[in-house]
């Protein structure tokens, strides 16, 4: 009785064209056919267009299962929906896969009018298969609560950032790289603006959103604004007023954080770790990955990125320096972009699941090569009032510690390289200095720097999957020139988004065979040249 129940209980999304199938599924409503109450009905235009963010929604709202129903090969009305819908539940189901929520979770099927019965039959045995694995682990995500009073809330945040320090002398604006290029947009102004009431206008409302929270405005204030955390403030205000912000990717990469605040969701971060990679459950050294792996697989197909490259290899120089951390199977992601997009509560969520794992495991020091999780753990953790009982190293302050006790050589590098900063660490952390010091240590065959670096290097165009738009793209393509001025042919980088954004902008139609250069980690270049000496 108790499985008839569950089996009740579950919740399926039926994501269905409006050709074919609808009129297959028509047939069977006509007949008052059976069809399982289980299964609720969302009609599309075509299957092609259910992106993976789409197809994944449903997921992050506690959905069992999700079904996209499309038509035939060779018989989509719009050429290519068949083929988009292979690919996105493709990797759609590889995700739910690193999630451990079952790929089985996710079904294609495509149905003719001619065939209602294949369809009822289809939907039948999808309902069982469900029911097999059971219901799904994710809890539906709390929503920002909205302050009684925003305004008064508001004000808190500019005195809290003493923004009233503004002095409204323009080095932010002249240094933002938004503003130079082209974007109408100025710090200053839309701090006036805010100070004076006007956060309800809609386009201060959008300059809010658009900020890449970079970080260089802040380098630059003489009065020491921290413009940066100000945005983030008062996103979460808006984040609980009117929802969403400009989402890139269909907000996909802020469900998937979401999903992760269940605490009964067991992943399978590390399921593709190669074999040479050496692991101790019982080391007193974690390392903390973060989200490459999804990155890897969403763009799989339009961008091809190698941002796992990164991990492997930051692996295999803690095992080149007889460190076998330890793993967490279901890592989640460290909230960074939940908590700069405004959505603090469930930052905290995914914090408190972090810390907790973290020092279940018995770690005494955690090791993290990405630089928003870095900031995330040292920085704002801490500000939230989280004490986390173990030791935050970034990987280039370990491999600085380890190589300069000597012994240890680098194998000659055919390449002349320059090097992309990631704003997180080179102006959030003031860590500008950590990575040259590695690359000083390199026997590249030249080392140039950007016209634009450390404190002062152009961000790579967007954080947190929002505020993309053609001023990012702008961006990108500058600094992928900057990065050709060098004669260089590597480009070497040490954030896996700064990889995605500047892979992106190679794909410009007319631009992109003038941009192109070979990227990689620098954890990577690392690993590939070094030896003992």
């Amino acid at each position: 009785m108790g499985n008839d129940q569950a089996k009740k209980d579950l919740k399926i999304i039926l994501f269905l064209c409006s050709w074919g199938p609808h009129a297959a599924f028509q047939q069977l409503q006509d007949k008052d056919c059976r069809i399982p109450a289980q299964v609720k009905m969302v009609r599309i235009p075509c299957s092609g267009r259910v992106s993976k963010a789409l197809l994944f929604k449903p997921f992050e709202m506690g959905a069992d299962g999700v079904a996209l129903i499309g038509c035939g090969s060779g018989a989509c009305r719009y050429g290519v929906g068949s083929i988009t819908a292979e690919k996105n539940t493709a990797d759609t189901r590889r995700i739910l896969d690193l999630l451990g929520l079952s790929r089985k979770r996710l079904r294609l099927a495509a149905f003719s009018p001619e065939d209602p019965q294949g369809l009822l039959d289809f939907l039948n045995d999808f309902v069982e298969e469900v029911a097999a694995i059971g219901k799904s682990p994710v809890q539906r995500p709390s929503k920002p609560e909205q302050p009684a009073d925003s305004k008064a809330v508001i004000k808190e945040i500019i005195q809290k950032h003493d923004v009233y320090a503004c002095q409204d002398c323009g080095k932010c604006s002249s240094a933002c790289s938004l503003t130079l290029a082209g974007k109408q947009y100025s710090p200053r102004a839309m701090a006036n603006a805010i100070i004076g009431g006007k956060l309800d206008d809609p386009q201060v409302q959008k300059d809010v959103w658009a900020c890449l929270t970079c970080g260089i405005c802040y380098d630059r204030c003489p009065s020491a604004v921290n413009f940066p955390e100000f945005i983030r403030d008062v996103r979460a205000v808006l984040k609980s007023s009117n929802g969403n912000g400009n989402e890139a990717h269909g907000g996909f990469f802020g469900s998937l954080a979401r999903t992760m605040t269940s605490p009964e969701l067991k992943g399978r971060h590390w399921h593709w770790l190669p074999e040479d990679i050496k692991t101790d459950a019982q080391s007193k050294v974690l390392f903390f990955g973060g989200c490459a792996p999804y990155f890897d697989v969403f763009f799989k197909n339009h961008l091809a990125p190698a941002t796992l490259d990164s991990l492997k290899d930051s692996l295999r120089l803690l095992n080149f320096f007889d460190v076998h951390p330890i793993l967490l199977d279901e890592e989640r992601c460290c909230g960074h972009d939940l908590l700069w997009t405004g959505d603090r509560e469930n930052f905290l969520k995914l914090a408190k699941l972090n810390i907790e794992a973290i020092a279940k495991s018995g770690a005494e020091e955690v090791i993290v090569s990405c630089p928003e999780g870095y900031r995330t753990f040292v920085k704002d953790y801490p500000e939230a009032g989280l004490d986390m009982p173990f030791k935050v190293t970034h990987i280039h302050e370990f491999l600085e510690r380890e190589i300069s006790k000597g012994s240890v050589g680098f194998k000659p590098l055919d390449k002349k390289i320059t090097f992309q900063d990631s704003c997180r660490l080179s102006r959030h952390m003031e860590m500008t200095d950590s990575a040259r010091k590695l690359i000083d240590r390199l026997a590249p065959e030249s080392f140039t720097e950007m016209q634009d670096s450390g404190a002062g290097a152009i961000c790579c165009g967007n954080c947190g999957w929002s505020g993309c738009d053609s001023f990012s793209k702008a961006l990108q393509v500058k600094r992928l020139r900057q990065a050709k001025e060098t004669q260089g042919d590597l480009l070497v980088t040490s954030c896996p988004k700064c990889q995605v954004h500047l892979r992106c902008a190679m794909q410009d139609p007319f631009f992109g065979k003038d941009l192109e250069i070979e990227m990689m980690d620098l954890t990577s270049v690392m690993a590939k040249t070094i030896c003992w000496e």
